[in-house]
C-alpha cells in the first residue's frame, strides 16, 4: 500500500528546524525518542507540536503527547490523522 502522505516526514523535520535549526534529517533515527535526540526541552517540544498542529491542520490534543515519544510514533499519529 502506497504511503498517502510521503512529504510528511521531510514535513515533520522541517518544522522541527523552525525550533531547532542544528537538526540534521539523515541523523535522525525515526525509533528513538525525538526529543533525547534533539535535546528539546519541554517547551520546544511543545512549540514543535503547536506548530505541526498549525502547519498541517491536525489538532494534537494534550493527551496524546505522551504517544508521541519517536518520530515513527509521530509520523504514524499525523498518517491516522490525516487520513
Amino acid at each position: 500500500m502506497a504511503d498517502k502522505h510521503p512529504e510528511l516526514r521531510a514535513n515533520v523535520i522541517a518544522i522541527l528546524r523552525t525550533i531547532a535549526p542544528e537538526v540534521e534529517a539523515d541523523e535522525l533515527r525515526d525509533d528513538r525518542p525525538l526529543r533525547q535526540q534533539v535535546d528539546l526541552d519541554s517547551m520546544d517540544w511543545l512549540n514543535f507540536l503547536i506548530g505541526i498542529s498549525e502547519r498541517l491542520g491536525v489538532s494534537i490534543p494534550e493527551a496524546d503527547y505522551g504517544r508521541l515519544a519517536t518520530l515513527a510514533d509521530l509520523l504514524a499519529y499525523l498518517r491516522a490523522k490525516l487520513g
